[in-house]
This record gives structure tokens, sequence and C-alpha cells, in this order.
């Protein structure tokens, strides 16, 4: 039976959320920087206090029963608004302090969002970055994440997006000059089946579409892949075609410096499809001052690329 006399404390919960979004004993107290034994007593804890499992353990794993599962899912919005809240009394108006956490696709950690977060930290040197990289739709906000960045994802009501980086991006296929005097230029999209193909792999599980389109015929070609690597090495992959060893099939912006050197050529460009760039969403509940900071500098960024590109 619940002690209700007993108020569970801000430190138990919110290292019960920590464990539900780490799976992990031991990775919550590293990150928290805390012994193990210490994070299972403040769980025990608080699970006395309530009087119901929070967490299902086993040798390998922990994961949170049905009714931890339903508190984390309630209490998340809520602690990350008292974030907020804390970081919002602790920044001036021109000093912005804190943690800006985001949850992100691995996709925007190759050259889009680097060189925005640079600008960032100089700017705002009190602040601190962490990144949650995972290819899976998620709620970021349930998540513990300020903002989420993600592709053409259905946002609910009480969310915002606004575009970062580029407007429209492409994918784009490519192979070696070596790779396509040995094997032949393919001609439609449809002899890639008798091709060498490197595929990519989500953590998910799935692998990427190849998708083409022309002249208003779409069409979905699925070669089986000689070579299958997980998205989060997607630059081995880029190299593993570079040195000849198939056709591979990413987002142009990520081909066109081997382009320009001549390491890769484009392969049936004019089947190439375009989709529209990412966009970092949040929820319109609350914005604490390091994400109201960064959306000022993606604001910034995104009126200075309109005037270079219509000087």
């Amino acid at each position: 039976m619940a002690n209700n006399d007993d108020v569970p404390s801000y430190d138990d919960i919110s290292i019960f959320l920590d464990i539900c979004e780490t799976d992990g004993f031991r990775s919550t107290a590293k990150r928290l920087g805390i012994s193990p034994s210490s994070v299972s007593e403040k769980i025990s804890r608080l699970e006395a206090t309530l009087g119901v499992p929070l967490l299902t353990r086993t040798t390998r794993s922990v994961r949170p029963t049905e009714a931890g599962r339903a508190l984390a899912n309630r209490l998340n919005p809520l602690f990350n608004e008292a974030r907020a809240a804390l970081q919002d009394a602790a920044s001036s108006q021109d000093d912005v302090r804190g943690l800006l956490r985001l949850n992100v696709p691995g996709a925007v950690m190759v050259d889009i969002l680097p060189p925005l977060i640079e600008l960032f930290l100089q700017r705002h040197p009190d602040v601190r970055v962490e990144f949650v990289v995972e290819n899976r739709l998620v709620d970021a906000t349930a998540a513990g994440c300020d903002a989420g960045i993600r592709y053409g994802e259905h946002l609910a009501q009480d969310m915002i997006a606004v575009p970062i980086g580029p407007a429209f991006q492409r994918s784009a296929l490519a192979a070696s000059p070596a790779y396509l005097k040995t094997h032949g230029i393919p001609a439609h999209p449809r002899d890639l089946l008798n091709h060498d193909c490197i595929r990519l792999r989500f953590s998910s599980g799935a692998v990427v579409d190849w998708e083409f389109e022309k002249d208003g015929e779409d069409l979905t070609v699925d070669p089986q892949g000689r070579l299958i690597v997980g998205v989060d090495a997607v630059a081995s992959a880029i190299d593993f075609a570079c040195s000849g060893n198939g056709i591979i099939y990413t987002f142009e912006n990520w081909l066109a410096p081997h382009f320009a050197t001549g390491a890769l050529s484009p392969v049936l460009p004019e089947w190439w499809t375009g989709f529209d760039g990412p966009k970092l969403y949040f929820s319109n509940r609350f914005v604490p001052a390091p994400l109201r900071a960064f959306l000022d500098l993606i604001a910034e960024q995104r009126v200075k690329a309109r005037c270079e590109s219509n000087p």
C-alpha cells in the first residue's frame, strides 16, 4: 500500500524518468555521476512511496511497467516545462544559459546542423547542447528534449515547425568512374537490378527505399544490396562507392563534394527525386531561453541565405 504521508522527491522522479530514457541503472548512474546502487535505492524508495512497481528489472535490461510507462508519459512534459522555467529564471535578457537538448536524425548531423551549432555555441558560451540521435519517429517533447528535427513529420496540434537548413533537397545516385567503366552506365532505374548496389538501413531495420521520378512517372526500385550499411555509418558507405564497390543512393548534398573531386559520378540524374528539407519542431506551450536563442539564429541564417541567393 502506498505511503500517503510521503511525497516523492523531485530527484527520485527525475532519476526514474532518466532510466525510462536510458533503459538502464548503470547508464543513468554514469550520466548523473552517482553509483548504480544509489540509483536503485532511489527507485525502490519511489516505488515504496507510490505503492506500485514502476520498472521491470532483468539481468540484461530495465523496462517500465505499464504503470511506470503511463507515469513517465504524463510527467515528461511537466518536467520539461519545469526545466524551461528554471532555465529562464537563470537567464537574463542578454545572458542565455542552460541546456539545449535536441532529438535529431543522423542525416542532419553530417553537414546541416554542425555549422549552426558551432555558431550558436560561439554566441552563447554558457549554453550546453546535447544531441539525442535516432532515426525512428518519436515525440521529442515526451522524450525529454526541447525540440526535434525531422523530415516531413506529421505534427501534433500544439507543435510548431520551422525550416532548418536547405528548404529543398534531393536524393541522388552515384558510382565511381571505375565502376561505371567496368559495369556500364544504367539507362533506366530498372537497370539497377543488374548492378552491385550499396544499400542503407535505418536503425528500425528497414532498408532505405530507392525512389525515382521523371516526367510524371514515379517508381521504386529494390535492388539486392551487395553491401548494406547502417545509416549511422553513411560516410563508410560513400567511401565504399568511391572505391568502386557499387552504386549508392543517398542525399545529393552528401555526394556533392565527391562529385566535385571526381571520386564519384552522377547516375541517372534526370530521375533524382526532390523533397522538402528538414524542420525543427517544438511545443508552443513552452520555449526555454536556449531554444529561443537557437530559433533566433535559425531565422537569421534563413534571411542571410535568401539575401545571398538574391543579391
